[in-house]
Parts: structure tokens; C-alpha cells; sequence
């Protein structure tokens, strides 16, 4: 196992990862994060230098799937996060050791490395009954997570469950679960919604972290603007057809293999932000909307109660409106156009008036331009 203590750097030279490897993973970060070009050797300059940090993740009532989405993503690959970023000390899926081994590895770190590490949170935790639905090692889940979150530096809720109770939570919840957050208040916490959690996000807030030594911006919810900041609708490649007036009507007819937009089918889209569109998933190949499934908005608070029926499509979405005609779009655009240029005149008008004789024109820039005579008012 490589030290903690060793750079990332080193411990790329270690595996024989080449240069070329590592500035196309920091690049990748710099695009995610929605920073601009110019920060890409920051980032390179903060991953080669700076330790690893040491992670542990911590799984309640889950289904693992977040777990899953982690190890089965190859951009950023797992082996770069897992071998090169951090020093993953606890992981109940993937460390090799179990039982009492694996809660002596867990133990110490708390132990000697408070306020160093980082933590990860996957699953809902349970409260009702003293937390007795959910217990590893004979110890409640929250019992758990209060000890270890409370000594991390920064701690990372993944997928819902683990933000706001997710499925677990949704009624009848006879367990009394609950997100991170609501079972142990007062955290530092970065959300990451989504059911599941995109790793390339996990990646990007871990990067993040590490280069300028905070944790991104955050929204009201705690999830991280670059990733939760935009809508879904906006950015969705089917967006112009919303637009056009062209929808899928049902499964399988010409407009869903034309790649018609599916608010119809009860895309959620338009009230869901996320960067699902730009990041995607399989090698940043796809996402749900692409391969002609409507978005359930899964990485909305509370999404299993507040955005279901899944297929029930929203009411009143702004823009040009469902079942408008090409014909009154395209007289509305000219409305518009012809209301903008008269308003443009009047202005215009307005300007020549108030301006003094013998002050210069000048052009769009600010640059004062040669006149072109005398006016006359």
C-alpha cells in the first residue's frame, strides 16, 4: 500500500501512470468544476504537491448503488481516485480486510488522524427505535456517523438517501430514516444528489478541496453550484425541439426515435438542476435524456415524494409553451423582433436629442467615430 504521506506525484511514478494520463484527468476537473482553462495547472501544480488525504466511507441504508456507480466509472476511473488522490483507508465493499479488522482500520483513523480525513456518507440513517435498523459491529448507524463525521474535516453526503433519506425516507418510513444532515446537525456537508451520485462530481468536489483548500460554492441545499446550479432544460440537447414544438407522444412512435424532446412523457427536466447533460455517464458517453428516457429529477430534494408520478408531465413550463403551433412561434418571434427595433428607433431618436452638437458620435464600443456632417434638429 502506498503511504498517505506520499504525493500524488509519487505515487503516480510508482504505478507507471504517464504525464499525458494525469494532465487529461486534471483537465477533466477543471471542466467539471466550470473553471475556467487557465486554473488547469493550478490544479496540476496543487495535485502533484499536495499528500494524499486519507477518506473513509461510511454505507448505511443503502443499496449500494452509489458504491457501484463509483467503482464502475472509468472518467474519472476508479483506480485514479481510489490509488492516486486519496488514501482510502475504510470502504466495506472493496477493503480487503472485515469483521474486526476492518473496524480496527476505521478505528484508528478517527483515532489519529482527527480533523485530516475525509468523509464519505452513502445511505440513509435510521433513528427510530434508538437507530436499531441499521447497526454495524453492533453499533447504531447514527452512533457511527456521529463519531466519524464529527471528527472529518469535510464529509460528502453521496446519492439521496444519504442527503435528504431518498427512498428510505418516503412514506411510510416505519424505520424513521433520515438524511445526514437531519441526524447529525451541525456537519460540514457537501451534498451530492442524484440517485445515483455522478463520481465525476465526487472527483470534482475532491479536487476541488484539494487545490484551494476549501470545498466549492454551495446552494441552499448544500450541493455544489458547479454540478447542481443549472437546469436540466437548458442544457438538455433536445431543448430546440421543446422549442419547435416537436414532443415524443408515446413510447416508440417516430418522434422518440426522431429524438423529440419528452416533456410529454414526463420529463422532469425543466424544474431538475443538475449537469447530468455535460458530465453524462459511461464515459461521459450518455445520460438518461439522450438514450430516451424522460429525467425523473433525481437529483432534487426530496425527488421520490415531490416529483412523482415519474411519468405525469409538469404543468406551465415557461418558454414558447407545449402544443404551440410553428406558425405562432414564428409570428411571436417577429412581434418581438419588430417591438425591439421600434423601441431601438425611439431610443435612438432619444439619444440624437440629448446629445450635445459638438459632442462626437460614437460606436458600439465606446470609441468616438468621425462624424458625418452637420445634424440638423
Amino acid at each position: 500500500m502506498v503511504p498517505s504521506s506520499t504525493t500524488l506525484a509519487s505515487s503516480l511514478a510508482l504505478r507507471g501512470i504517464d504525464r499525458r494520463k494525469f494532465l487529461k484527468f486534471c483537465s477533466a476537473m477543471v471542466s467539471t468544476l466550470a473553471l475556467p482553462p487557465k486554473y488547469t495547472a493550478q490544479v496540476v501544480k496543487a495535485l502533484s504537491n499536495t499528500k494524499r488525504p486519507i477518506l473513509v466511507w461510511l454505507q448505511f441504508q443503502d443499496c449500494a448503488g452509489n458504491s457501484e456507480s463509483m467503482l464502475r466509472s472509468s472518467h474519472p476511473s476508479v483506480a485514479e481516485v481510489v490509488l492516486d488522490l486519496l488514501s482510502w483507508e475504510y470502504h466495506e465493499i472493496i477493503m480487503a480486510g472485515a469483521g474486526k479488522q476492518a473496524e480496527a482500520v476505521l478505528e484508528r483513523v478517527v483515532r489519529e488522524n482527527r480533523g485530516k480525513y475525509i468523509a464519505v456518507v452513502e445511505g440513509a440513517i435510521p433513528l427510530a427505535d434508538e437507530g436499531v435498523y441499521c447497526t454495524i459491529g453492533g453499533r447504531s448507524a447514527v452512533d457511527i456517523a456521529r463519531e466519524v463525521c464529527s471528527g472529518a474535516v469535510a464529509t460528502i453526503a453521496v446519492g439521496a438517501c444519504a442527503w435528504d433519506g431518498g427512498i428510505v425516507k418516503a412514506h411510510p418510513n416505519p424505520t424513521g430514516a433520515v438524511g445526514l444532515e437531519e441526524a447529525v446537525p451541525g456537519l460540514k456537508v457537501v451534498n451530492l444528489g442524484g440517485c445515483p451520485h455522478n463520481p465525476a462530481n465526487t472527483a470534482a468536489v475532491l479536487t476541488h478541496y484539494l487545490t484551494f483548500n476549501d470545498l466549492p460554492a454551495l446552494d441552499q441545499y448544500n450541493r455544489p453550484l458547479f454540478a447542481y446550479g443549472r437546469l436540466i432544460h437548458d442544457q438538455c440537447e433536445r431543448r430546440a425541439h421543446y422549442d419547435a414544438g416537436r414532443y415524443v407522444q408515446e413510447w416508440g412512435d417516430e418522434g422518440h426515435r426522431k429524438g423529440y424532446c419528452l416533456y410529454k412523457m414526463g420529463c422532469k427536466g425543466p424544474q431538475a438542476t443538475y449537469n447530468c447533460p455535460t458530465v453524462r455517464w459511461n464515459d461521459a458517453t450518455s445520460w438518461p435524456v439522450k438514450a430516451g428516457h424522460g429525467c425523473i429529477s433525481c437529483a432534487s430534494h426530496r425527488f421520490w415524494d415531490t416529483r412523482s408520478p415519474f411519468y405525469e408531465r409538469l404543468p406551465d413550463v415557461p418558454g414558447f409553451g407545449v402544443d404551440v403551433p410553428i406558425s405562432k412561434i414564428g409570428w411571436t418571434l417577429v412581434g418581438a423582433v419588430t417591438g425591439a427595433t421600434v423601441v431601438h428607433g425611439v431610443g435612438q431618436v432619444i439619444r440624437e436629442k440629448v446629445r450635445p452638437d459638438d459632442t462626437p458620435p460614437v460606436d458600439e464600443a465606446g470609441a468616438a467615430r468621425p462624424s458625418s456632417g452637420p445634424r440638423h434638429n
